[in-house]
């Protein structure tokens, strides 16, 4: 394998490029998914995600001229990456649709970051805990509350029980990030690719039993497009993107992303759906998107330089 590029932290424009094309991919995702619910369950869609992506990813590995590795201990890796990856949080985000609309879906899935640092924290050596980090967590933290409002206070319903559900995903996503390390020696299609296959092979008996998928045909053209746009454009093609900015940009920057996710999913709702989103939802959003500024440290950095150059 050829030597690693170092990770510039000053991203390209191309880089930007590839950041607001990956958060309108990942925020289509929402969409596709309220789409497929119409006639779908949710393991049943999942399904279809991983398992299309995963055939296409093989397709795409020969393509490229790699090969998959055919040990244990590659494989029990990749089983971890897709249970921590795919299984658990696109399981639950799923199901979270079912009662939330995919925008306010997509606001929860956004504090997947500051889940993110607070476990880096104990569970790597590189990455502590700051200043800053804290008051993002506390912004984050605020902004969930907001949303949730009253809710948790008045009792548990489906409403409160799927806004739970998206955080768990998000967290599911945060472990996902911090094992992920272990695959920098692996060519970025390699590890999309084992952890979808895993995570098909898992989702495959679980969905024929509970869904009974195979009496779910006929199928309309709608329903057919969103789950082919949902494993080829937002597993498949936003996998490789994510990789190549993780490569070049780092984990840093490639947070950026979640601020842009929402806004997206909340536009196609918006036009093609007909949702809404409440005030508070709105509110919500302002805060943790504060939060994940503050929490990047970008924000806190121009504030200083600022200072300084006016008490200059």
């Amino acid at each position: 394998m050829p030597d690693r590029k170092p990770i510039n932290t000053q991203m390209t424009a191309f880089e930007w490029l590839m950041i607001l094309a990956l958060s309108i991919i990942w925020g289509g995702a929402f969409f596709f998914v309220e789409v497929a619910l119409v006639e779908l369950p949710p393991l049943s869609i999942v399904l279809g995600r991983v398992g299309l992506a995963a055939l296409l990813l093989h397709g795409l590995v020969r393509f490229m001229g790699y090969r998959m590795p055919w040990n244990w201990r590659s494989w029990s890796a990749f089983l971890v990456m897709g249970i921590l990856n795919n299984f658990i949080p696109f399981s639950l985000i799923v199901w979270g649709q079912i009662h939330l609309a995919g925008g306010v879906a997509s606001i929860f899935n956004a504090t997947t970051p500051f889940f993110a640092v607070f476990l880096a924290h104990f569970l790597t050596r590189d990455e502590k805990m700051s200043v800053n980090r804290v008051v993002g967590i506390m912004f984050g933290l605020g902004g969930v509350c907001i949303i949730i409002g009253p809710g948790m206070i008045s009792g548990m319903n489906s409403y409160l029980l799927a806004q739970f559900a998206i955080m768990a995903a998000a967290i599911s996503y945060s472990f996902a990030g911090i094992y992920g390390r272990r695959f920098s020696d692996y060519p970025p299609v390699v590890t999309a690719t084992g952890q979808v296959t895993t995570s098909t092979l898992l989702m495959a008996p679980l969905a024929f039993y509970v869904d009974r998928t195979w009496t779910l045909w006929p199928l309309s053209w709608s329903t057919w497009g969103a789950v082919f746009g949902i494993a080829v454009v937002c597993t498949a093609l936003a996998y490789l993107i994510y990789f190549r900015i993780l490569r070049t940009a780092g984990a840093t920057n490639l947070m950026i992303v979640t601020l842009l996710i929402p806004p997206s999913a909340i536009l196609l709702g918006v036009l093609f759906l007909g949702e809404v989103l409440k005030i508070q939802e709105m509110a919500g959003m302002g805060v943790i998107a504060l939060g994940l500024l503050v929490l990047d440290g970008r924000m806190v950095t121009f504030v200083r330089r600022l200072t300084a150059r006016h008490i200059g």
